[in-house]
């Protein structure tokens, strides 16, 4: 459940006299979604999502967020637009939150993706990149390298709960990383969170990206990596490469990767299954029992980053190129 400020209608009919949306007929609370409360809006205009940013998220990266998606959409992206206020601001407040009025982007998202489903990601994922050129306000990633050790330090101490030995190997791991980390890939505005439920389709169709929450300035190929592990995997654990070869041409189909980017692709998909171990291990230890919240399998990306491990080239991926070899 990820309604955590519940609003009366008599407060959201009064909130929306300061848009040009209509009159409120329907509002129901949106369950997915773990970082903000959202509200399905039914007006006499049409549908809107309602969200209120909730204390986890930094008022001032607001604009980063909304900004971006003004942004992106102006620039051929399909992805949900912030509605401006009567007085042109994006942004308001509603049960002492501050709030957004979205646009209502139509799709599902995919619970078996296919490797067709996988090439649309990454021709959409490279156009959001290409799109970014040209946003002005930055924001950093704190969920890479640097922030990792930090969020570990926070849970090594009952990392053995977990799995035996998980404290020597995730800490080996990030003596690893931290010393091999790449420092001058292409970068700009990446998703960061590009899973297949931020994903909308209309059938085979891609028919838009949604939360940019985790938006920020970061390695485009690291981008590319969070959607490897995110989307081309199997339930078994088992990585399958005729998805991992779809993603990837998709990218290239609109933007070509380097050949530094391709060389560090191992690294950074070991990085990004790091980055969702700790933060997932963090919530399997820290958030108690009984919370409306729905705790995800740490060693699941655990499992990912092994495998990762032990991938000597970009081809194993899927990444067709006459002079790469596994």
């Amino acid at each position: 459940m990820a309604v955590y400020t519940d609003i009366s209608e008599d407060d959201l009919s009064g909130f929306l006299t300061q848009y040009d949306v209509g009159e409120l007929t329907s509002y129901k609370g949106i369950a997915e979604g773990v970082e903000n409360t959202n509200f399905l809006l039914q007006t006499t205009k049409g549908a809107y999502i309602l969200t209120l940013y909730e204390k986890r998220v930094d008022q001032s990266d607001l604009p980063f967020f909304l900004g971006l998606m003004h942004h992106l959409a102006g620039n051929g992206l399909s992805c949900p637009l912030p509605i401006p206020r009567l007085d042109g601001a994006l942004l308001g407040e509603l049960s002492g939150r501050p709030a957004a009025v979205i646009s209502f982007l139509t799709g599902v998202w995919l619970r078996k993706p296919d490797a067709n489903h996988c090439r649309e990601v990454g021709r959409a994922l490279a156009a959001m990149h290409v799109a970014g050129d040209g946003f002005d306000l930055t924001r950093r990633n704190a969920l890479s390298v640097s922030g990792w050790r930090p969020i570990w330090n926070n849970s090594v101490a009952r990392a053995d709960e977990v799995q035996p030995g998980l404290a020597d190997e995730i800490g080996a791991e990030l003596d690893h990383l931290e010393a091999r980390w790449p420092k001058t890939l292409p970068s700009g505005v990446i998703h960061a969170d590009l899973f297949p439920d931020n994903v909308f389709f209309l059938g085979d169709d891609l028919s838009g990206l949604i939360d940019f929450y985790f938006a920020c300035n970061d390695f485009f190929a690291y981008d590319v990596s969070i959607c490897l592990n995110a989307w081309c995997f199997e339930k078994d654990g088992a990585f399958n490469i005729t998805k991992g070869m779809a993603l990837l041409a998709g990218y290239e189909s609109v933007r070509q990767l380097s050949d530094d980017e391709v060389a560090a692709l191992p690294l950074l998909a070991r990085g990004s299954a790091m980055r969702f171990f700790l933060t997932r291990l963090y919530d399997w230890l820290m958030t108690p029992a009984g919370a409306l919240v729905v705790k995800k399998d740490p060693l699941e990306y655990l499992k990912k980053l092994q495998f990762h491990r032990s991938v000597a080239s970009a081809a194993e991926y899927g990444l067709v190129r006459e002079s790469l070899s596994p």
